[in-house]
């Protein structure tokens, strides 16, 4: 009779689609299929808003590190771009050098400035040739440095100091613009 009321237990919550599961053990192993197909080559969005640039992030995930800059705003409002990598970092207007750490230097453009257009009141405060502020990289896999390089005529420009070349996304969602960078370039990597 046990065996029987088990069994119908099994087969209702398979039916209901909750399938009965037993704990795994300490020992069994969490993968993570870490499939970063993105490439290496320039990623860029032209269409902008133009929006303020109020804070940038960054966070540590199993197969990528990850750095999102907010932008004032709501979903509807396109966050214009160009991502891509660099020899050096040279400020925009000045043409300046500002040198940031890594194996490779990723230029982050956003059509987002670090102040308000219309009242010319800063909105971000990041400082020219310092790291980003209240960012703080230690420990990650992939990033190494992060150095504001400033606003110039409605863009915004980060360096982001990397390992080495690996490949990258940039995407919006809401009002964030986010760049992932790969730990590595294999592909079905199990960490």
């Amino acid at each position: 009779m046990r065996r029987l009321s088990a069994a119908l237990t099994a087969l209702t919550l398979a039916g209901l689609g909750l399938a009965a599961t037993t704990p795994a053990s300490a020992s069994t192993a969490y993968a993570v299929t870490c499939d970063a197909a993105w490439g290496s080559a320039d990623k860029t969005a032209t269409d902008s808003d133009y929006k303020p640039l109020l804070d940038i992030r960054t966070g540590r995930h199993d197969c990528f590190d990850r750095m999102v800059l907010d932008v004032r705003g709501t979903a509807a409002n396109p966050i214009g771009y160009r991502v891509g990598y660099v020899d050096q970092l040279h400020q925009d207007g000045s043409g300046d050098l500002v040198p940031v750490g890594g194996g490779a230097i990723l230029e982050v453009r956003v059509a987002a400035p670090s102040y308000d257009p219309e009242t010319g009141t800063p909105t971000y405060a990041g400082r020219v040739r310092q790291p980003l502020p209240g960012v703080d990289i230690s420990g990650y896999r992939t990033f190494r440095d992060t150095r504001f390089a400033g606003s110039f005529e409605g863009d915004t420009q980060i360096g982001l100091g990397v390992r080495a070349r690996l490949p990258f996304r940039v995407f919006q969602t809401g009002n964030h613009l986010v760049v992932d960078v790969a730990h590595s370039w294999s592909t079905g990597t199990t960490r």
